[in-house]
């Protein structure tokens, strides 16, 4: 199987099963003497850890990363990144009903039609476990970016429950296991999620990630947009289904007048009034906050039998046990701030490259 690499400058590529010994992946084209170890990277996986609610699977997994190449004495050395995870709670007996089965929802049927083969202990590759090395090479993403960029996601809507944005306060995410900002809709969420968990059912959700910090200047134009490669990282986390920048599918409600982000300048640089366009203009950063959210899908494993074919093209019902996320989209908060720092990182790069001497604020250049 190919195309298990994305970006250019900052290029990750990742390996492994679900249930295979270990995922690892491949950080290529970090700069050297970037203060680096472990610790740096295992708080942003210990967020997306399997199993720390009752919302999320019980599948439990303490994700311990190792470095294994590209440091020393403590930084990056310039050299590729090898990091390793074990797999250490594979329950592969879960799967073995639906070895010849496809189940409705999964990538099942595609990888059989594809590949002739396909490893069905807990999805193999199209499992959301490979998303552990994603967020492990955000961390890594993030050193590149420093600390003046600061990238953070939230759920803003569970099922068809969203969040008051008059009621939005950073300062809750950490305090319900819903990354919720909304403390109101968390409790609804809580309720609502234990009655779709009771029946062994699912539900999607909508997730924002926000960048504050980002220079002007990043991304190109026509094939080498920011928000296009954003669109495309988001897009290819599991069960993502849409992604939308700024004011997204709401802008076609807009008129001309009321998208426009008007600019003024103010204290030698410039400003906009809003920022319906989330940050990007012409698929290039403006310096105002990225703004980027992602719809996910109902979670495809459930109870309640389906109907599906099997190998042979017999017509069956099939019921998907085994321990599985009531909202995967709850997981997918840290994943989705890992791709944007990824992307962040990879554009900064080249546009470094490219441009070094460019402004990194939006002052205008003297005439």
């Amino acid at each position: 199987m190919s195309h298990n690499s994305f970006g250019h400058l900052f290029r990750v590529t990742t390996w492994g099963e679900s249930h295979g010994p270990a995922i690892g992946g491949v950080v290529d084209g970090c700069p050297p003497l970037l203060p680096l170890t472990e610790a740096d990277i295992q708080p942003w996986l210990d967020k997306r850890r399997p199993g720390q609610s009752k919302f999320t699977t019980q599948r439990q997994e303490p994700d311990q990363v190792r470095i294994l190449s590209g440091v020393f004495e403590g930084l990056t050395t310039g050299t590729p990144i090898s990091l390793l995870i074990e797999n250490t709670d594979q329950r592969s007996r879960d799967y073995a009903a639906i070895a010849t089965q496809f189940r409705p929802g999964h990538a099942d049927l595609t990888y059989d039609l594809k590949y002739g083969i396909r490893d069905y202990r807990g999805g193999g590759r199209s499992s959301a476990r490979e998303t552990a090395m994603r967020v492990a090479a955000g961390a890594v993403a993030r050193r590149v970016l420093g600390a003046g960029l600061r990238i953070r996601g939230a759920l803003v809507q569970v099922g068809p429950h969203k969040i008051d944005r008059d009621r939005w306060d950073w300062d809750q995410i950490g305090e319900n296991p819903f990354f919720c900002p909304d403390p109101v809709a968390a409790q609804t969420w809580e309720t609502y999620l234990s009655a779709v968990r009771k029946a062994g059912s699912s539900a999607g959700a909508v997730i924002e990630v926000i960048a504050d910090g980002v220079q002007p200047g990043l991304g190109a134009p026509i094939y080498g947009k920011l928000d296009a490669d954003l669109a495309a990282a988001l897009m290819s986390i599991n069960a993502v289904k849409g992604v939308e920048i700024g004011e997204g599918f709401a802008a076609a409600a807009l008129t001309g007048e009321d998208n426009a982000d008007e600019m003024r300048m103010r204290d030698g640089l410039v400003t906009f009034d809003s920022n319906h366009a989330g940050g990007i203009l012409g698929g290039i950063s403006t310096g105002q906050p990225i703004v980027v959210r992602f719809a996910v899908k109902p979670t495809s494993s459930i109870l309640s039998p389906r109907h599906s074919v099997d190998r042979l093209g017999q017509d069956i019902e099939i019921m998907t046990k085994g321990r599985h996320d009531p909202c995967v989209g709850i997981r997918a908060v840290p994943v989705g701030e890992a791709m944007v720092a990824c992307v962040l990182a990879d554009h900064l790069l080249r546009h470094r490259a490219q441009n070094p001497d460019a402004p990194t604020t939006a002052r205008l250049p003297r005439n």
